[in-house]
C-alpha cells in the first residue's frame, strides 16, 4: 500500500542452523571476531527487494523464460550456477543475458552489471564480452548498462525473491552458494523501492533457506522483541546486544513523473574527427524522426538515457553505443550510475516507445486487422470472450451487451433513472451513470461506466463520483467503475446502447429528455454496426460535414438524410436504423453533391468541408506495462513491473496498468484507503506522459477479486481462485514454518550458554555455532484427478457421464437427482458441450485442477 513519506526496514539474519526475521529494526553491525570462532567471517550484506513471488524458490523464470548468468573471475567470464542466480559480489561485473522461449523473433536482454567495487580491468574484460555475445546474438537484442543499487525495472525482474549484495568476491575464497557448510553467518539488511512488506521479507527468508540451506534451516519471525524473548536471546548471542536506538525510516530516493516527463531526442554523428550531439526535438516525440542511417541519444529527465541505433548504422558506431552514452551522461553532470539502454532498430523496448506520441508497425497493424475479423467472427459468442480473456482484453469487450443496463443522470447532486425508452440519449451538459450487469462462468459480475460530458458543470462531475461510491456501496465494493469522457467511449460501452447511442448538445429535463432545441439541428453519425456506431449533434452549419460519413438534418418541416460521397453501405444501413431515435418525422435521402436549395439554405448557406478520403487509423505498436504506485515526498512514483504476472499483484498496492487504449488502477484487498486518490493518480500519468498521452483515456478502476477479463487478459496466467483460500501472514508465521519445537531446543542450548564468560564486548565465542542445528520439513499438494471408470457408487441403474441435461443436476439437493447420479461428482454428467459453456474450460482441465479449487468452482456454479 501507497505510505506517504515512509519506508519499512527488515533485518534478516541468515544464520547457519536457524533464520531470523526482525521487522522494524535495525542492529549494529558487527565488529572482528576475537580468534577463530567465524572461519568465513561475518559479513554484512545487503538485500534488494525486488516484487517477491510467495515460492521461496528460484527467480519466476519459469516455462516462457529463460536466464543465463556470467561473472568476471581472472579476467574470464565464468558461467553462475543457476541457484545462486540473485547473489552479486560487489567487486565484480556480471553479464545477464535473458529471453522469452517459444517466442519468434522476441529481443533478447542483455545486461551488464558493474559491482560498486569492480576494478576497471574487469569493467573491461566485461564490456569487451558483451560485445561479443551481442555479436553472436545479432540485432534482436537489447543491451542494459546497470550499476550496482541503481538496477532497472527490467533486471530487477528476473530475480522475484530479491537481489542480494555481497561483501568481498570469489577470489577471496568466498563462494556464490554454500549449501552444505554449517557455519556462515551473514547479516542482510533488506529495502525495497517503497515500503517493504512482511509477507516480502518472508519470501526473501525462504528464499535463503530453500536455496542456500537446502531446506534445512528453522526460520523465526520477530513481529515483538518483547514476545519473543526467545528467538531474541539467539540474536544477541550472535549478534550481540543493540547499540544505539533505532534509525528513523527514511523514504529512498525516487523519480517523479514530471521528471520522467522531461524527454530530449539528440542526434550523434561525426564530424571529422570530433563526436558531435546535437539536441533534435523535445515531447512529444515523432517516430518519424529517427533515421535508419543514424544514431540518436534519448535523455528520460537524466532517469535513464536511451542509445538508438538504426539498421544503417556502422558496426564502428554500434561498438561505441556504451562509450558515447557514459560521456553524455558525464557532459550533463549525471550520476554514474545512470541507467543506459541501447536498442537496435526493430527491437525497441516497450518502454522505448512509449516515450513517442504514436509507434506503428506492419506486424501490429495486421495484427489489428485480425483482431477486428474476430470481432465479427465471436459477435454471439459470450462463452469465447469469458474462456479466452486475452481475446476480451485486445477486444476490450466483456461481452456482446446483451446484459441487464441502468442509467442515471445527475441533477442537484442526485442521481435520477433515466426511462428505459431514453436510455441511449445523452446530453453533453450533463453526467450519467450506466451499471451494466452481465454473468461470467454463472457469476454475476458488474461495470459501472462513469460517464462525463464535454459541457458538464463542476459539481456535476463531483457528484457523479460521489453517486458512484453509493451504488458502489451498495453493491458491497463489487462494481468495476471505468470512467468516460464524451467522445472517447470504450467499444462495450457503444455495444450496450446497440449502436443506438445519441449525444445531444445541452443539458437534460426531469424526465431525461433533451432540452427544448433549436428548430434546426445537425447530427453526425458514424459507424459500420452496432458494435462502433455513435451519432453526435454537431453545428447546424456546412462546414460541419464530411464526406467520409453520414449526417441527418432534422428541420421544423422536414429531416434529411445526407449520404456523403466516401460512406459505405454498412454505414447507410446503420444510419436508417439510428435516425429512427432522433425523429420520426419522414426523411428525404440526399446524396453528396445532389442537395437541394431548402438543404443549404438550413444550414446557412454554402462552406468549405473535409472531403479527401479518411486514411485508415494508426495502430500504435505499444505493449501493456504494469507500474506500482506510491506516494513519496509528496509526489507520485510509479515503479515498473518488467515481464509481469498475477504474482506481482500485492493485496497492499494500488497498481497501474497501462494497455495504452485505456488506464486501468487495481486495488488489493488492503488499499481500500486509496480508492479515491487512485483515478488522480491515473489522470495525473497521463497528464505527465511524455507522449502527450490524452487525458480522455477512459480510466478503470478494479478491485482485488473483482477483475473483469478486459484485466485479465493482459496477463499471460489467471487464476481466479488465488485470493479465495489465500493465507494471511499471520497463518503463514504460524502454521507454515515449521518445527516451533526445533527452535526451542536451540533456545535451551543458547540457554546453557555461560554468557559471563563472553568477551567483554558482548560477542558471541565458538561455542555460538554447536546451538545452532537444523531439520527437515516437506509438504506436497493434493490433486483430485476426476472421477475414475468404474469407481464411486455406482449401481446396475447408474447413468453414463455426459448424458444428462443441466437443468437436472444444476443447483439440485441429493433426494431431487436422477437415480445412479453420483452427488460428489453431478457436473461430471455434462455433456461436453455443457462443461465447457458452464465452467468455462474442459473437463480435462478442470480435474487436472487442485481438489479445493475444483469444490470452490462446483459451489460457486450449483454442482456442490
Amino acid at each position: 500500500m501507497p505510505q506517504p513519506d515512509k519506508c519499512w526496514g527488515v533485518s534478516c539474519w541468515a544464520g547457519t542452523g536457524i533464520q531470523l526475521q526482525c521487522g522494524g529494526g535495525q542492529w549494529a553491525e558487527p565488529g572482528p571476531e576475537p580468534g577463530p570462532a567465524l572461519p568465513t567471517g561475518r559479513v554484512k550484506e545487503r538485500a534488494v527487494s525486488s516484487r517477491m513471488d510467495t515460492n521461496g524458490g528460484l527467480p519466476a523464470i519459469g516455462s516462457r523464460r529463460d536466464l543465463h548468468i556470467w561473472i568476471t573471475e581472472n579476467l574470464r567470464m565464468v558461467p553462475v550456477p543457476e541457484r545462486a542466480y540473485g547473489n552479486f559480489f560487489e567487486e565484480h561485473c556480471y553479464i545477464v543475458l535473458h529471453s522469452l522461449k517459444a517466442t519468434s523473433g522476441a529481443p533478447k536482454d542483455l545486461h551488464y552489471w558493474v559491482g560498486k567495487e569492480a576494478g576497471v580491468e574487469a569493467q573491461g574484460t566485461a564490456g569487451s564480452f558483451v560485445q561479443h555475445l551481442q555479436e553472436t546474438l545479432g540485432g534482436a537484442t537489447v543491451q542494459h548498462r546497470e550499476a550496482q543499487g541503481h538496477e532497472s525495472a527490467c533486471f530487477r525482474s528476473y530475480f522475484r525473491p530479491g537481489i542480494i549484495y555481497r561483501k568481498g568476491g570469489l577470489a577471496s575464497a568466498l563462494k556464490h552458494v554454500e549449501t552444505n557448510v554449517y557455519n556462515i553467518q551473514r547479516l542482510l539488511h533488506i529495502r525495497a523501492g517503497k515500503h517493504v512488506s512482511a509477507s516480502e521479507g518472508l519470501a526473501l527468508t525462504r528464499s535463503l533457506q530453500n536455496r542456500e540451506r537446502g531446506g534445512r534451516a528453522q526460520i523465526g519471525v520477530v513481529d515483538d522483541e518483547a514476545e519473543a524473548t526467545d528467538l531474541m536471546q539467539i540474536m544477541e548471542a550472535v549478534l550481540g546486544c543493540r547499540v544505539g536506538n533505532l534509525h528513523t525510516a527514511m523514504p529512498s530516493k525516487s523519480t517523479d513523473q514530471l521528471q520522467k516527463a522531461n524527454v530530449r531526442l539528440y542526434h550523434v554523428y561525426e564530424k571529422g574527427k570530433d563526436v558531435v550531439i546535437q539536441e533534435l526535438a523535445t515531447c512529444p516525440l515523432a517516430q518519424d524522426l529517427l533515421q535508419k542511417e543514424d544514431c540518436y541519444i534519448l535523455d528520460q529527465g537524466g532517469f535513464k538515457i536511451y542509445v538508438w541505433q538504426g539498421c544503417m548504422t556502422s558496426l564502428q558506431e554500434k561498438k561505441a553505443a556504451f562509450s558515447r552514452a557514459l560521456g553524455f551522461i558525464q557532459a550533463k553532470g549525471y550520476p554514474s550510475y545512470t541507467n543506459v539502454e541501447v536498442v537496435d532498430e526493430g527491437a525497441e523496448s516497450a518502454a522505448f516507445k512509449q516515450l513517442f506520441r504514436s509507434w506503428s508497425g506492419e506486424q501490429r497493424k495486421n495484427k489489428h486487422l485480425r483482431g477486428m475479423d474476430k470481432l465479427l467472427q465471436v459477435k454471439l459468442d459470450v462463452g469465447k470472450l469469458h474462456s479466452h480473456p486475452e481475446l476480451a482484453a485486445q477486444l476490450r469487450m466483456v461481452d456482446d451487451g446483451s446484459g441487464k443496463v441502468e442509467v442515471w443522470y445527475i441533477q442537484d447532486s442526485c442521481r435520477q433513472p433515466v426511462d428505459p425508452t431514453h436510455h441511449g440519449q445523452l446530453c453533453a451538459g450533463n453526467c450519467y451513470l450506466v451499471l451494466y450487469t452481465y454473468q461470467k462462468m454463472g457469476l454475476v459480475q458488474y461495470i459501472l461506466y462513469l460517464w462525463q460530458g464535454l459541457q458538464a458543470a463542476a459539481h456535476e462531475i463531483k457528484a457523479l463520483k460521489g453517486n458512484a461510491e453509493e451504488l458502489d456501496l451498495q453493491y458491497h465494493g463489487a462494481l468495476v467503475q471505468e470512467h468516460v469522457t464524451m467522445g472517447s467511449e470504450p467499444p462495450h460501452f457503444l455495444t450496450i446502447f446497440q449502436g443506438q447511442l445519441v449525444i445531444f448538445q445541452g443539458s437534460a429535463g426531469h424526465n431525461g429528455k433533451g432540452q427544448p432545441a433549436s428548430a434546426t439541428r445537425l447530427f453526425h453519425v458514424r459507424g459500420t454496426d452496432s458494435y462502433n456506431t455513435w451519432t453526435l449533434e454537431v453545428p447546424a452549419r456546412a462546414s460541419a460535414l464530411n464526406s467520409n460519413d453520414i449526417f441527418l438534418l432534422a428541420t421544423a418541416g422536414l429531416c434529411y438524410l445526407w449520404f456523403g460521397k466516401g460512406c459505405s453501405g454498412d454505414q447507410r444501413e446503420m444510419a436508417r436504423t439510428v435516425v429512427t431515435v432522433i425523429s420520426r418525422k419522414d426523411k428525404e435521402m440526399v446524396l453528396e453533391g445532389q442537395e437541394p436549395p431548402h438543404f443549404w439554405e438550413a444550414l446557412g448557406g454554402r462552406a468549405p468541408y473535409p472531403s479527401s478520403k479518411r486514411l485508415p487509423e494508426d495502430v500504435s505498436d505499444f505493449q501493456p506495462r504494469l507500474f506500482e504506485c506510491s506516494i513519496q515526498t509528496g509526489s507520485l512514483v510509479l515503479t515498473e513491473v518488467v515481464f509481469f504476472s498475477q504474482e506481482d499483484l500485492d493485496k497492499y498496492d494500488v497498481m497501474l496498468l497501462d494497455t495504452w487504449e485505456e488506464i486501468f488502477l487495481w486495488l488489493g484487498a488492503a488499499a481500500s484507503e486509496w480508492k479515491q486518490e487512485a483515478v488522480a493518480w491515473g489522470r495525473e500519468y497521463l497528464k505527465t506522459h511524455p507522449a502527450g498521452r490524452s487525458l480522455a483515456t477512459p480510466i478503470v478502476l478494479v478491485k482485488q477479486g473483482h477483475e473483469p477479463p478486459t484485466f485479465t487478459g493482459w496477463f499471460h496466467m489467471w487464476d481466479p481462485y488465488k485470493w479465495t483460500n489465500n493465507q494471511s501472514y499471520e497463518e503463514v508465521v504460524e502454521g507454515g514454518l515449521g518445527a516451533v519445537s526445533a527452535i526451542s531446543e536451540i533456545t535451551a542450548e543458547v540457554n546453557n550458554f555461560r554468557l559471563s564468560r563472553w568477551p567483554s564486548n558482548g560477542r558471541a565465542g565458538p561455542l555460538a555455532l554447536s546451538a545452532l542445528k537444523g531439520s527437515k520439513d516437506s509438504s506436497e499438494n493434493e490433486l483430485e484427478l476426476g472421477p475414475k471408470a468404474g469407481s464411486g457408487s455406482s449401481s446396475p441403474g447408474s447413468v453414463a457421464s455426459g448424458s444428462l441435461p443441466r437443468e437436472q443436476l444444476r443447483h439440485q439437493a441429493v433426494e431431487d437427482l436422477p437415480e445412479g447420479v453420483d452427488p460428489a461428482h453431478k457436473e461430471s454428467y455434462l455433456s461436453d458441450s455443457d462443461f465447457q459453456e458452464i465452467f468455462g474450460k474442459s473437463k480435462e482441465e478442470f480435474y487436472s485442477m487442485a481438489k479445493w479449487r475444483q469444490q470452490q468452482e462446483k459451489k460457486q456454479l450449483g454442482f456442490f
